[in-house]
């Protein structure tokens, strides 16, 4: 495994990421009130959606209002969100360059990370919101509605939850942890099964819970031990990783190679555990 350090980024105007922020911890609070008073109304997708797909009335209005508040507060940063892109097979990095080739930063939002869970009434879900330059999250906010928890960092500040620092520990065993994993939108990931067996050959159990977002939010908070995705779209994990990365855990591409937001694949891990979990991971998918 190649840990390369990423390339130094470019200095942020302090209030700037100050406003974001407070702007971010603001949207994310309004989220999780909707979120929790909504959940488990009995919405269905319509014949044509996946499961792990679905597009909800309560998405679709919060990413609306979080697009007029960022608009309002921040005119000329483009917004990118899960209920209105209309072409998944287009990245973000290709949607924005096209639209402002001039602008530095950009947000990136999911209004409903783990919308399954959230038609089910399933308590697991929530809202991300970061703020995005060349170089990854600046400011990333994740709100967890049902543990009442707003997550909070920015590049350079560290990682706050509900207004208290968290770091990680110096972490250096596996055994008797979690990893965590999720489904990619067609089911599970190739090699998938080899990974789950690699773990738990380890006496490591393997969760699969639903929001990207929270299975990174775990390995930031020390409950988790890492968390491996196969697949996604930046707004799914891009406030998280600002939350990762700012509690001390790393994050690696494909080919263990550090990086801020890798684009095809993804490992978050308690540093003295990276190399080992990286090995299950390679492994699994040769």
């Amino acid at each position: 495994m190649t840990a390369l350090p990423s390339e130094p980024a470019q200095q942020i105007e302090p209030g700037l990421v100050s406003r974001a922020l407070e702007i971010a911890g603001r949207l994310a609070n309004d989220a999780a009130d909707v979120i929790t008073e909504t959940a488990g109304r009995g919405a269905r997708p319509a014949a044509t959606e996946s499961p792990f797909d679905w597009v909800t009335d309560t998405g679709r209005i919060l990413e609306r209002h979080t697009r007029r508040v960022l608009a309002d507060e921040f005119p000329g940063i483009p917004v990118f969100g899960d209920e209105f892109e209309t072409s998944p097979s287009t990245t973000v990095a290709d949607h924005w360059a096209a639209q402002s080739s001039s602008a530095r930063f950009r947000w990136s939002v999911d209004p409903v990370d783990g919308t399954a869970n959230y038609v089910a009434g399933l308590p697991w879900c929530a809202y991300s919101l970061a703020m995005l330059d060349e170089h990854g999250p600046v400011v990333g906010v994740v709100a967890d509605p049902y543990r009442g928890q707003i997550y909070a960092a920015a590049r350079g500040r560290g990682m706050r939850a509900n207004g208290t620092p968290v770091r990680l520990s110096d972490q250096q065993e596996t055994r008797a942890g979690i990893v965590c994993t999720e489904l990619t939108r067609t089911g599970p990931w190739k090699g998938m099964d080899r990974f789950i067996t690699n773990a738990t050959a380890a006496q490591v159990g393997v969760r699969l819970l639903g929001s990207p977002a929270l299975a990174i939010i775990q390995v930031a908070l020390g409950h988790a031990t890492a968390a491996v995705l196969d697949s996604y779209e930046e707004w799914d994990v891009a406030g998280a990783l600002a939350l990762a990365m700012e509690s001390g855990a790393a994050v690696l591409d494909r080919r263990g190679e550090r990086a801020t937001i890798p684009a095809d694949g993804l490992l978050v891990a308690a540093p003295g555990v990276a190399e080992k979990v990286f090995h299950w991971w390679s492994e699994s998918t040769v």
